[in-house]
């Protein structure tokens, strides 16, 4: 099985993948969902990591008693903030320039350039809304480092968004996850999640590609 078939199965398994994790590591498991989380905010060449997910499906283990939901909270959080503010210095260290590069190594450009857009047009509360958009919540900090945003502004609304982010699915994990209907179909509940996250990213694409096809048309009928 390929790397991103597995990726797959893991995501759609979650809940087995975790109730291993708890069985072999313990308390460590606290420290592993840490890193996944920490590395998908964290680290520009890391966004294919299933953070949504995971917060839920951590939530959902915690309403049986497996996790500690307030120690999940806390984790989640310094993970997402962490992570963000790791994100928003390698950006404004190592930014300068390189959205004019064509191709950047280890780095999709073509993410970076939809997260440049999604920060030009909602500006500071691109952090809080990109933090409900997988890939883009991983560039918006990354952009916001090297757009030279203060970072007591981009502290601020990166804890709002953090907090945001991880009550909305860990709540949602915890209240829901033991219902019948949603233990038996977990995996379509993933998949919902999924597509539900990436509605926002679809909506802006859409609305991109009709402005740019609307540019096009009167371009021609100036010509």
């Amino acid at each position: 099985m390929s790397v991103i078939g597995n990726l797959i199965n893991i995501v759609l398994h979650l809940d087995k993948y975790l109730n291993i994790i708890i069985q072999n590591y313990g308390v460590w498991t606290y420290g592993i969902i840490f890193l996944i989380i920490f590395c998908e905010t964290g680290l520009v060449i890391t966004p294919f990591l299933p953070g949504d997910s995971i917060i839920f499906a951590t939530g959902a283990l915690a309403s049986g008693g497996m996790l500690e939901v307030f120690t999940l909270l806390i984790v989640f959080f310094l993970a997402a903030v962490i992570g963000d503010t790791a994100n928003y210095y390698i950006g404004k260290k190592i930014g300068t320039g390189i959205l004019e590069k064509e191709h950047i190594r280890f780095i999709n450009k073509d993410h970076l350039d939809k997260a440049h857009g999604f920060y030009e047009k909602y500006g500071s509360m691109a952090i809080v809304l990109g933090r409900f958009i997988p890939i883009i919540r991983t560039f918006v900090p990354f952009i916001a480092g090297i757009g030279k945003m203060s970072y007591s502004k981009f502290i601020t609304y990166n804890m709002l968004g953090g907090l945001l982010w991880v009550s909305l699915f860990l709540g949602g994990g915890y209240f829901f996850g033991s219902l019948p209907f949603i233990k038996n179909n977990f995996s379509y509940v993933i998949i919902a999640i999924i597509i539900i996250s990436l509605i926002p990213a679809v909506i802006a694409f859409a609305n991109e590609k009709k402005i740019e096809e609307n540019n096009n048309d009167g371009t021609s009928a100036e010509i």
